[in-house]
C-alpha cells in the first residue's frame, strides 16, 4: 500500500515538473519570440516612416514637393538666401515629423510587449483617453498654434527676412517656430504673434515687388509730355549699373489713375526684387521731382479754404477807432513753464515718507 502511494506521488510530481518545464520552454520561446517579431516590425515601419519623410523633405528643399499646390519660380530658385532658408524650412518639418513618428510607433511597441508578456494595458488605455481628452480641452490653443505653424513651414508661407503683414501686426520677420512668429515692425516694435492666432498672410518678399509711383501734376500740364518725362526719367534710372539689379522688367506709365479736386495723378510701376520696391520708388520720385522742375512741370498747388468767425457791429467799431500798431507777443511768454515729472524714486520715497514720518529721521 505504501508502495502504491510512493508510486503515485512520484508519477504526480514527474507530471507536474514535465508541465512546469513545458510552462518554462513556452515563455521563454513563445513571448521572446513575440516580442522580437513586435520590435522587428515597428523598427521597420519607423525605418520606412523615416525615409518617406527624408525624401518629402528633399523635394522640399529643393522646390519640388511643395504642399499646396507645388508651384515653382525661377527667381526662387535662383536665389542662395531662399534657399537656404527652403533648407532650414525642411530641416525643420523633417525634425518635427521623424519625432512625431518615433514617439507614436514607441508607444505602440510598449503596449504590445506588455500585452505579450500577460500585463493588461486596459488601464494604460483608459489613462491614455483620459489624458487626451484633457489635453484637448485644456491644450486646444497650443495645439492649434503648433498645427498652424506646421502647415506655414510646409506651405512656405514666410521665412526668416520677409516683410509680412500678419493682420494685427505687420514687419520683418525674425524668427518662425511651432508656436508663435517674431517680427520686429518700422519703428523697432518686437511683435510675437500666436500662429494659431494668423487669419491671413500679406508676404511682401516672394518672387518679385512692384514700385507704384503716383505723382500729382496741376490740370493745367501738358499729359502726353508729362507721362514722357516720367518714362524717360524711369529709363534712365534702370539704365544705370547700380540700379539695373533691382528691376526685373520695363518701367511703365500707367496713365491717369485718379483725377483730384487738386490735380490729376499719374501712376509709373516697376516691377523690382523682392523688398527693393521701396528704395527703387524713393529714387524716382527724388528724380521725378527734380526732372519736372527743370522742365517746367508743376504740381497742383495746395488749396485750402478758411472760415473765419467775425461780428457785424465790433467790426464797424474797429473801422471808426484808429488802427495802431500792436506789438508782437513773445512767443517764449505764451509757454508755461513746468517742472519736470518726479522720477519714480521720488515718488516711492515720498510714499515711504507718508506711510512713516519717522523713517526718513532714522535714516532709512
Amino acid at each position: 500500500m505504501l508502495d502504491d502511494i510512493t508510486q503515485a506521488l512520484s508519477a504526480v510530481t514527474a507530471d507536474d515538473a514535465t508541465a512546469g518545464a513545458q510552462d518554462v520552454v513556452t515563455f521563454l520561446l513563445d513571448k521572446p519570440l513575440k516580442i522580437v517579431v513586435i520590435l522587428l516590425v515597428c523598427w521597420i515601419a519607423r525605418f520606412l516612416v523615416m525615409r518617406l519623410i527624408g525624401r518629402v523633405a528633399a523635394g522640399i528643399a529643393t522646390g519640388a514637393g511643395k504642399l499646396g499646390g507645388g508651384r515653382r519660380n525661377g527667381l526662387l530658385e535662383s536665389s542662395p538666401l531662399l534657399s537656404e532658408r527652403r533648407q532650414q524650412r525642411a530641416e525643420t518639418l523633417a525634425s518635427v515629423l521623424k519625432s512625431t513618428a518615433t514617439f507614436v510607433l514607441g508607444i505602440l511597441a510598449i503596449l504590445m510587449v506588455l500585452d505579450t508578456v500577460g500585463i493588461a494595458i486596459a488601464p494604460f488605455l483608459a489613462s491614455a483617453g483620459i489624458a487626451g481628452v484633457a489635453l484637448g480641452f485644456g491644450a486646444q490653443a497650443l495645439v492649434k498654434d503648433f498645427l498652424s505653424g506646421i502647415f506655414m513651414l510646409a506651405e512656405d508661407q514666410y521665412g526668416v527676412g520677409d516683410s509680412v503683414d500678419l493682420g494685427d501686426a505687420s514687419g520683418t520677420v525674425e524668427a518662425v517656430g511651432l508656436r508663435v512668429t517674431r517680427l520686429r515692425d518700422v519703428k523697432g516694435t518686437v511683435w510675437y504673434v500666436r500662429n494659431g492666432e494668423i487669419l491671413r498672410v500679406g508676404n511682401q518678399s516672394q518672387g518679385w515687388a512692384r514700385a507704384v509711383v503716383d505723382i500729382s501734376v496741376a490740370y493745367g500740364q501738358d499729359l502726353t509730355r508729362t507721362q514722357q518725362v516720367m518714362q524717360r526719367v524711369a529709363d534712365d534710372l534702370v539704365a544705370e549699373e547700380a540700379w539695373r539689379p533691382l528691376v526685373l522688367d520695363a518701367p511703365e506709365v500707367w496713365g491717369v489713375e485718379q483725377m483730384t479736386i487738386d490735380g490729376i495723378v499719374l501712376r509709373l510701376v516697376v516691377k523690382t526684387a523682392p523688398l527693393q520696391q521701396w528704395a527703387v520708388q524713393r529714387e524716382l520720385m527724388r528724380r521725378i521731382k527734380a526732372v519736372f522742375d527743370a522742365e517746367g512741370i508743376a504740381f497742383p498747388p495746395a488749396q485750402r479754404t478758411v472760415f473765419l468767425p467775425h461780428d457785424d457791429q465790433r467790426d464797424a467799431q474797429r473801422d471808426d477807432v484808429p488802427r495802431q500798431a500792436q506789438p508782437l507777443p513773445d512767443p517764449a511768454k505764451a509757454v508755461t513753464p513746468q517742472p519736470p515729472p518726479p522720477s519714480e524714486a521720488d515718488v516711492a520715497a515720498a510714499d515711504a515718507a507718508a506711510a512713516d514720518p519717522a523713517r526718513t529721521h532714522r535714516g532709512l
